[in-house]
């Protein structure tokens, strides 16, 4: 645990020396980014920034896991609703192979 705090606290860093040196800062700001400038703001603390953080690399794939598969039951269940996304992804995408 202590470890991975450790971890955390060094990309939370890398992250803030990153922002500190961008030209263009809304190319960067990423969830991550605000939790820096709230903290630089006082609206949060070092240990609430690296909470937050930690909880998005732990949780998040594991949501993002459960989002997915409960979003493929729903299109499964809709044959209309999947044609429809298959015509639109035809149109955007024409004649081109999917990429991932």
């Amino acid at each position: 645990s202590k470890d991975l705090k450790g971890a955390m606290e060094i990309l939370i860093e890398q992250k803030r020396q990153k922002l500190s040196t961008v030209e263009k800062l809304d190319e960067h700001m990423d969830f991550a980014s605000q939790l820096i400038f709230a903290q630089n703001r006082g609206d949060l603390t070092a240990e609430n920034v690296n909470q937050c953080v930690l909880e998005m690399m732990i949780a998040a794939p594991d949501t993002l896991s459960v989002t997915l598969f409960f979003m493929l039951i729903l299109i499964a269940e809709h044959p209309a609703v999947e044609e429809e996304m298959m015509r639109e992804i035809e149109t955007v995408v024409g004649k081109q192979e999917l990429q991932s």
